[in-house]
This record gives C-alpha cells, sequence and structure tokens, in this order.
C-alpha cells in the first residue's frame, strides 16, 4: 500500500505545499482543514474539521475519520484568536492526534524566533514544541517563507516592494534567509520518510538578506525601476499593528511586528539529501506575470478598501437615522406608500448601514458581509426604482452611483478570497 500522510492545516500556504509534495512522490494525501472545498477541487481526499471543535479533542475522532495513517504533519497555527482557540489549534487538538496514531512518524512546523518573544502565538508555538517532544515528534523552525504564490506576511512583503516609496518597519536591517514553500515541503518529505532528530530545528534557505534589500529585489523581479524607501517610525509601526489586530487584517499585526523584530533567521538547516535554494535563486528562477504584480498592487488597497466602505455605511446610516424627512420625502413624492412607513424604511435602513459598517470594522465574516452588502444596496436601488424612478435622472447622479459601488463590492468579495 502506498503510504498515507494526514495533514493537520492542509489549506494552509505550507500545508497546501506539503500535500502536493506527499502526492507527487506517489503518497495518500488526507488533508484536514476548516475550509476543504478548494482541497477536493484539487482532488485531495479531505476532513473537513475546526481544530477548535471540541468533537475532534478525543483520539478516537482521529482514529474513525483518519482510517490508515503512516505520517502526521502538524502545519496548523493560528497568528491572532483566543486563548481558547490558541490551546485548541496548538495543543488540544495535535494531542489528540498523536495519540491517536502512536506508531505514526510525525513532523510539526513551528517557527523561529518564537523564544524571544511573548506573544500569543509565540507562547503557544512553544507549548506545542513541548507537546511535540514528549510525543517524538520531529520539530521544524522555517524562517520566512516564500513562493510562486503568496500569502499573508509573504504578501504584504510584495506589496511594499511594489510601492513607490517604501516603508521600512524596523528600517529594514532585519536579516533573513528565506526558504521557499516547495523546498520546505520536499524537506519535510524527506524527513518523514527518512527519519529525523525529534528537538526543534532551524531550516532556512542559504542566502542572507536583509528585509530592505528582498523588496528591491522584488521590484526588479515585478519589472518596476528602483525607489526610495523610509523608516517606518516605531510608534507609526505599532499604531498600524493595532489596528490591524482590531480590524483583523492578518499580517498587519502587533504580533507580526513582534515576530519581525525577535528575527526570523534560521540559524542552521538540517542535513538533507536536496538543500534548499538561496532567495535570488528561486526566485529569478521564473518571470514574474501580470497577476504578481496585480496582486503586489492590490493587496493594500484591500484594506483601504474596507475603510472606505465602513465611512461609507457610517454616513449612510447616520443620514438615515437622523436626517430629517422634510429632506428626503421630496424626492418620493408619488410613491405608493405613505409617508409614514418612507420614514420607518428610512430609519430601519440607517440601522442596518450601521451594523454593516460595525462588522467591517471589526473583520467578522468579511465574506458574507461581501453579499449582504451587495443585497443590501441592491434591494435600495430596486426598491427606490419601484418607488421613485425619477431617482435615476438627478443631476448628481442619484441611483446612478450603485452601479459602481456593486462593481466595488464585488471585487471586495474577490479580494476577501485569500487562497
Amino acid at each position: 500500500m502506498k503510504p498515507r500522510v494526514l495533514i493537520l492545516g492542509g489549506d494552509g500556504f505550507i500545508g497546501r505545499h506539503i500535500a502536493f509534495e506527499c502526492r507527487a512522490a506517489g503518497w495518500d494525501v488526507l488533508a484536514c482543514a476548516r475550509r476543504a472545498k478548494a482541497l477536493r477541487h484539487m482532488g485531495f481526499e479531505v476532513l473537513q474539521v475546526d481544530l477548535t471543535a471540541a468533537t475532534c479533542h478525543e483520539p478516537n475522532f482521529w482514529q474513525n475519520n483518519a482510517d490508515r495513517c503512516d505520517y502526521v504533519v502538524n502545519a496548523a497555527g493560528l497568528l491572532t484568536g483566543s486563548e481558547d482557540a490558541f490551546e485548541a489549534v496548538h495543543v488540544v487538538a495535535p494531542q489528540a492526534v498523536y495519540r491517536a496514531f502512536p506508531a505514526a512518524r510525525k513532523l510539526l512546523i513551528s517557527a523561529v524566533g518564537i523564544d524571544k518573544v511573548n506573544t500569543p502565538f509565540a507562547i503557544w508555538r512553544r507549548k506545542g514544541e513541548v507537546l511535540a517532544r514528549v510525543n517524538d515528534v520531529i520539530c521544524l523552525r522555517p524562517g520566512l517563507v516564500l513562493g510562486d504564490t503568496s500569502y499573508g506576511g509573504s504578501s504584504l512583503l510584495r506589496a511594499l516592494a511594489s510601492l513607490p516609496v517604501t516603508p521600512l518597519p524596523g528600517g529594514g536591517a532585519q536579516v533573513m534567509n528565506p526558504i521557499h514553500a516547495q523546498d520546505l515541503a520536499k524537506s519535510v518529505h524527506e524527513m518523514l520518510e527518512r527519519g529525523a532528530e525529534h528537538g526543534p530545528q532551524d531550516i532556512g534557505g542559504p542566502e542572507n538578506v536583509t528585509q530592505k534589500q528582498m523588496i528591491a529585489v522584488y521590484r526588479a523581479w515585478m519589472g518596476l525601476a528602483p525607489c526610495k524607501s523610509f523608516a517606518l517610525p516605531a510608534r507609526l509601526a505599532r499604531l498600524a499593528g493595532k489596528l490591524g489586530d482590531f480590524m483583523k487584517m492578518g499580517p498587519i499585526s502587533t504580533t507580526a511586528l513582534a515576530q519581525l523584530d525577535a528575527g526570523v533567521l534560521a540559524r542552521g538547516t538540517p542535513p538533507l539529501q536536496t538543500s534548499p535554494r538561496g532567495f535570488t535563486a528561486f526566485l529569478n528562477a521564473r518571470p514574474a506575470g501580470t497577476q504578481d504584480l496585480w496582486q503586489a498592487r492590490l493587496f493594500l488597497l484591500r484594506p483601504l478598501l474596507r475603510l472606505t466602505l465602513i465611512f461609507m455605511w457610517v454616513l449612510s446610516g447616520l443620514i438615515g437615522l437622523f436626517l430629517p424627512s422634510s429632506h428626503f420625502l421630496p424626492l418620493l413624492a408619488g410613491a405608493p406608500l405613505p409617508d409614514i412607513a418612507l420614514i420607518a424604511i428610512a430609519r430601519i435602513g440607517g440601522v442596518a448601514d450601521l451594523a454593516i459598517a460595525l462588522a467591517l470594522l471589526r473583520g467578522w465574516r468579511l465574506k458574507l458581509m461581501g453579499w449582504v452588502q451587495i443585497s443590501l444596496v441592491g434591494s435600495y436601488t430596486l426598491g427606490l426604482t419601484i418607488l421613485a424612478p425619477t431617482l435615476w435622472l438627478l443631476p448628481i447622479g442619484g441611483l446612478l452611483k450603485n452601479l459602481p459601488i456593486l462593481l466595488l463590492l464585488i471585487i471586495f468579495l474577490i479580494l476577501e478570497e485569500e487562497r
């Protein structure tokens, strides 16, 4: 029978690369993920489960759903979240998996720099490593992981490189030795197949570069001229991180800043048959495409788009709640509804608008909120067309403005699909 591997976090940036590498090597792959639809379309056998759910915190769950298991890769992890979520994902669920398959060879993907900071991410990563050590789990600590595609921090790095003037947190002097995600996946496959020592081991590429040098290389790769850069003041960087925490903006977070300050340089690499490539070597192995430049330039527009929509919904909500009826009822003259009904619709709409603004501000189920916004703007447009079709003819645009807003909301939905 083919070797069979269970991958926790199979839909993550690193997890997908490991799944593809193991499948290419002829292994059967069972990819575990909270969102498994994309993996299923990619041809993988999937186990859809949220690691924070109590149902998967017992070994029986994994034994009943994973059937046979020769290898386990734990590539699951949270950058931000509640204490309960951190504990479930980094300790409780992995412990159930390790107990379910005591004879399987296991490997944990951790991270460099977690010994130097006390963010929730670092604290729970360390606890996950302790759990790995007592269960004879191989532990890899990669530094900065890049790829032909990008996600999270690597997308942010490309975005900074695409700006006409580049802000550099910490002045851009941080030294890194990036490893390509495919090279990391090959290393994982080899270490599972051949075996390796169980203590934490750093893994990175052979080329050391600073953040500033990386951005310059990325600009050249994307065909952009060199640009000026400036050191982003620490206070401004922390403010951006706190805003990112509050709005749940992924790599823009205080945790990411703390990890960057602690360092992402992997010191040493385990002995491998195939050595990882250096940053310049793997980046220049293929030309940048239009999609690379588009993604880099759109990445920072994504939070700006959300802030713009929040501004729009707040103003719309306040107008709906507090604008005197004498200002909008004349526009609806001839509508088949009494004035009291029109006023009630305006006030209820104002509450709905403010609720949407709050959901966007807190980053609550953003894809769902994209559809809610499209539905609401569409309903406003249709309802007002029925009540007062002359609103389409207003000199300042009237209902005509809803057409580009609907298109903007569709773009919002597209940008919220990260993987």
